[in-house]
């Protein structure tokens, strides 16, 4: 797939130009000649008034072998779209194990309408990314580390340098490394001169219970897979929904302080 398959277009919403009859952008009535027309001002300054809101893209760049990470990214995909001029934006890494190796360990089939990047220069096009993968001992999976290993050319050009990003992960079990392996990826964003956005406890109570299995932590969202049953819990969802939210506020931030 090329890499602009599936893509969501872009919210650039403009404001509704408001009627002749009607107050102006400021509250006011509208400023009138002598003769009872608009003054000839009018319709320049509410041009300038009635800017385009802001818009930018937060890309969820992800590797799912049986789902969970894919359940958590679309997730994370309605808290970014929540907030005003943001749009997340969903990719997949590509594949390095073999058609036969994933039947024998019977991985299910992608969904096609979320698209492969093919080329990591894509990333340059993101104002901000989150990052999801399943752990193996500890640390990302192969797969998503050779998609970092295949991004030389953008380390070379620093075309990634300044831009937010963050992770979220799976785990199979409650020791399995929900935070080493957000922890051990940060150094693929320090080579890049990426910002680490970690959702601390900005998550509120939420981040304090005890009273059910959930996954998560303070460097970001996180499920647990058990022995590739276990579904995602509402509280891990709920978890990923308010990274996308919390990632794109940042990122508004920092683009239109």
């Amino acid at each position: 797939m090329g890499k602009g398959g599936g893509c969501v277009p872009s919210k650039k919403r403009a404001h509704k130009r408001p009627p002749a009859d009607a107050a102006d952008a400021t509250g006011g009535p509208l400023p009138m000649a002598e003769d009872g027309t608009e003054a000839a001002t009018s319709a320049a300054a509410r041009s300038q008034t009635l800017t385009l809101a802001p818009s930018f893209k937060i890309f969820i760049v992800f590797y799912s072998m049986y789902g969970h990470v894919e359940l958590l990214a679309r997730r994370m995909k309605r808290g970014i779209d929540g907030v005003d001029g943001a749009e997340g934006v969903l990719y997949r890494v590509p594949e390095t194990l073999s058609p036969e190796v994933l039947e024998q360990m019977r991985v299910p089939e992608k969904d096609g309408e979320v698209p492969v990047m093919d080329s990591p220069a894509t990333l340059a096009e993101a104002d901000g990314v989150l990052f999801g993968f399943p752990t193996r001992y500890g640390s990302m999976a192969a797969q998503m580390k050779a998609f970092f290993d295949s991004t030389g050319q953008l380390w070379r050009e620093q075309s990634l340098a300044g831009k937010p990003a963050g992770f979220f992960v799976s785990t199979g079990t409650q020791g399995g490394g929900q935070e080493t392996t957000a922890w051990t990826a940060i150094t693929q964003l320090a080579h890049h001169g990426m910002l680490f956005v970690p959702i601390g406890y900005t998550f509120g109570a939420g981040m304090f219970k005890m009273d059910d299995i959930r996954g998560g932590s303070p460097y970001g969202a996180g499920v647990f897979s058990g022995d590739g049953t276990r579904e995602p819990s509402e509280m891990e969802l709920a978890v990923a929904e308010h990274q996308g939210k919390y990632m794109a506020s940042v990122v508004k931030r920092l683009l239109h302080p």
